[in-house]
C-alpha cells in the first residue's frame, strides 16, 4: 500500500494530526494503523462480571481507538504547565495558544462547555496557603471534564468523522517495524488481524502509540539508531479516600494539581488524576501486567475521590532502562496479589502490618474495586518510593485534613511509561527522515490534552509542507 501519510496508533495524538489536517483542507492520503478495536467495539466484561476477565489479545480500557481516553476520565488539562515537557520544545506561549485552539476542537465534537477550577477565589487562596505550608506547590490548571461515558460518544464522534472525510483506518492491524532505506524511513510493515503481512509506505510516518507502547517505541529506537534519551517513569499508588475528607477541594478545584519534593530524597511527587466520587479501576498491559487508574463518571457517582501519587525517577549510568525497572516493581507487586491489584490502608502501612480482607469491610472508606486483594504493598514497593509516598501523604494531610487517616487506601501498582524521550527539533523531526513520534510514547507529553496539541502541531506542519510543495 502506497499513502502520504501513516500513523501508528489512534491515540489523541494521531487522532488530531488527522483532524488538523482536514481541517487546513489537505488533501493528502491519511491512512491510520491500530492494533485494537474501533471505540464502538470497545467494551470491558467487568461491568457484568465483576472481575478483570484478562481480555485477549488486548486490554479494551487501554487499546484501541482513542487510546486510554475513551475509558479513562476524560480530563482535559487547559494549562500548558500541566502534561509533560512540549513547552521546553516549542515555547510555552505558542504551546499554550494551540492549548486553546485544541479545546475549541473538543468543544465542537460535544465536550462539557464547564470549566472546572477556573476562578481564583478566596478559597482557592486558603488551599495554595495551607499547600505552602506543608511545603507542596498548588498548580493552576483549569479543567474540563468529559467524563468517562461522555468521552467514548465524543471519540466515536471523531472516530465517524475522520472515515466520512476520507481518512482510512485499519483495526486489529499491528505496527511490526519500520521500513528503513539508511537514514530514511519509507513507512512501516504491519499484520493485520488474518496473520497477513503488509508493508505501507510513506512519505511521513509518525508513530503516535502512547504510554501502551512506550516500551515498544523504546525497543524500535535502540534498534533503529533512532536518536533518544531515557526519561521519567512514574511509580506510585492510586489513593482513595471518602467524598467528605475531599469535599471541599472537589467542590473549589475539582482537581488538586499538588507538587512536591519530600525528604529526605527530595525527589518529585506528585497528585495525577482525581476523581471525586470516582472508582478505582484495573488495565492490562500485553505482558499481563496489572496496573491501577482511576475513572470519573459525569453521572455515575460513588461515595470516595481517587487520585494517584507518583514518584518520578530517572535513570542514566549505569543503568538506563527505567520502563523496565517500572515494569519488575509492577511485576512483583502482581505477584504478591496472584495477579490482582493490592490495595492496602495507611495506618497499616505506618504499623508495619498487611491489610486484611475483614479489616476493609469494616472501614468507613470502602473500596471501589471490589477485586483487589487486600495485602502489602510495601512488600514490593522500593523504599525511595515508599518513603516518598508516606512523606507527601502526611504533607498532603495539612492541605486536606484527614487525607493520612489510618482508613485511607493504597492501591498499588499505578505505573505511568512516558520514558524514552525521542529527540526532535521544532518541526517534530526525528534523525530519521520523515519519522517523527509524538504523543505519551514520545515522551514529550503526558495525557490528553497535550497529546491532542502535539498532533495539532503536528498537522499543521504537515500541511504547510503540503502548501509549500504544491
Amino acid at each position: 500500500m502506497n499513502t502520504d501519510i501513516v500513523i501508528v496508533g489512534a491515540g489523541p495524538a494521531g487522532i488530531f494530526t488527522a483532524l488538523e489536517l482536514l481541517r487546513k483542507g489537505s488533501q493528502q492520503k491519511i491512512v491510520i494503523v491500530e492494533k485494537g478495536r474501533a471505540v464502538e467495539d470497545r467494551s470491558c466484561p467487568k461491568e457484568k462480571t465483576g472481575r478483570c476477565m484478562n481480555c485477549k489479545p488486548y486490554c479494551h480500557i487501554t487499546t484501541g481507538f482513542s487510546g486510554a481516553g475513551a475509558f479513562s476520565d476524560g480530563k482535559l488539562s487547559l494549562s500548558c504547565e500541566v502534561g509533560g515537557d512540549l513547552p521546553n520544545l516549542l515555547g510555552a506561549d505558542f504551546v499554550q495558544k494551540v492549548t486553546d485552539y485544541t479545546d475549541t476542537i473538543y468543544l465542537e465534537f460535544g465536550a462539557d462547555t464547564h470549566v472546572e477550577g477556573a476562578e481564583i477565589n478566596d478559597e482557592v487562596k486558603e488551599i495554595r496557603k495551607r499547600a505552602i505550608r506543608a511545603g507542596l506547590k498548588l498548580v493552576d490548571c483549569p479543567i474540563r471534564h468529559l467524563g468517562t461515558e461522555k468521552a467514548h460518544q465524543l471519540y466515536w464522534d471523531i472516530e465517524k468523522h475522520l472515515q466520512n472525510h476520507g481518512v482510512e483506518i485499519y483495526f486489529g492491524c499491528e505496527c511490526r517495524d519500520l521500513l528503513l532505506e539508511g537514514d530514511d524511513c519509507l513507512g512501516v510493515i504491519v499484520t493485520h488481524q488474518n496473520g497477513g503481512t503488509e508493508e505501507i509506505r510513506a512519505k511521513h510516518t509518525i508513530i503516535a502509540t502512547g504510554r501502551r507502547g512506550a516500551d515498544w517505541l523504546e525497543k524500535l529506537c535502540g534498534e533503529h539508531n533512532i536518536a533518544h534519551l531515557p526519561g521519567t517513569v512514574d511509580i506510585g499508588v492510586r489513593v482513595e479516600v471518602r467524598n467528605e475528607i475531599m469535599e471541599k477541594v472537589n467542590k473549589v478545584l475539582y482537581e488538586s494539581k499538588l507538587i512536591g519534593y519530600p525528604a529526605p530524597f527530595k525527589n518529585k511527587v506528585r497528585t495525577f488524576c482525581q476523581n471525586p466520587g470516582g472508582f478505582v479501576s484495573q488495565e492490562n498491559y500485553d505482558n499481563d501486567l496489572a496496573v491501577v487508574n482511576g475513572h470519573s463518571y459525569k453521572e455515575r457517582k460513588s461515595d470516595n475521590t481517587n487520585l494517584a501519587i507518583l514518584c518520578s525517577h530517572n535513570f542514566s549510568v549505569p543503568f538506563n532502562k527505567p520502563i523496565e525497572y517500572a515494569q519488575k516493581v509492577g511485576e512483583l507487586t502482581n505477584m504478591l496479589g496472584a495477579g490482582h491489584i493490592m490495595v492496602q490502608r495507611f495506618g497499616d502501612i505506618l504499623d508495619g502490618k498487611r491489610t486484611w480482607e475483614k479489616e476493609l469491610a469494616q472501614s468507613n472508606v470502602r473500596p471501589t474495586l471490589p477485586d483487589a486483594v487486600a495485602g502489602d504493598i510495601t512488600a514490593a514497593m522500593p523504599y525511595r518510593a515508599m518513603t516518598n509516598i508516606i512523606n507527601f501523604i502526611q504533607a498532603m494531610d495539612q492541605v486536606v485534613p484527614g487525607f493520612a487517616s489510618y482508613e485511607t487506601l493504597l492501591y498499588s501498582p499505578e505505573l505511568k511509561f512516558y520514558s524514552n524521550r525521542v529527540k526532535m527539533d521544532e518541526r517534530l523531526n526525528t534523525n530519521i527522515k520523515g519519522l517523527h513520534c509524538l504523543g505519551d510514547s514520545s515522551g514529550w507529553t503526558r495525557g490528553l490534552m497535550m497529546a491532542s496539541v502535539m498532533g495539532v502541531i503536528m498537522g499543521r506542519i504537515l500541511a504547510e509542507e503540503e502548501l509549500a510543495a504544491r
